[in-house]
């Protein structure tokens, strides 16, 4: 994997500008954050989250995948502000379930999710080197 960081760019913080990889690719849909039995434990955005990341790494061992083959990530929030608000929380519980991993990243804000209760949805694309 190489990092791509144009010469005199600043360093993204929390994500990559791009990416290069070969390899193996693993494609994930959008993950939301309710357990296993499809139950939302948490109502706030940062206790969703961190289920979401956990449902993750989950989906990426099947395919002896690990959170360092992680190369994009698209987060759908249905609340900027709440996302803003709670920015240093989702940065810390994103460094203890994926480590010091940077993907490229998009962050949009939408009306709403297919599941009421979601308050975040991101889908996943990695890659294992060959």
């Amino acid at each position: 994997m190489r990092i791509l960081q144009p010469a005199g760019w600043p360093r993204p913080k929390g994500y990559s500008n791009g990416i290069e990889v070969r390899g193996r690719q693993i494609f994930i849909a959008g993950l939301i954050g309710w357990t296993a039995e499809e139950i939302f434990e948490a109502k706030d955005l940062a206790g969703q989250f961190e289920q979401l990341l956990r449902n993750l790494v989950a989906i990426l061992a099947e395919a002896d995948a690990r959170p360092e083959h992680v190369v994009r990530m698209t987060w759908y929030i249905t609340d900027k502000q709440a996302y803003l608000k709670n920015g240093r929380r989702i940065g810390e519980i994103y460094r203890e379930v994926m480590g010091r991993v940077y993907p490229t990243m998009a962050v949009v804000q939408v009306v709403a999710l297919m599941e009421d209760e979601a308050k975040i949805e991101i889908e996943v694309t990695a890659v294992v080197p060959d």
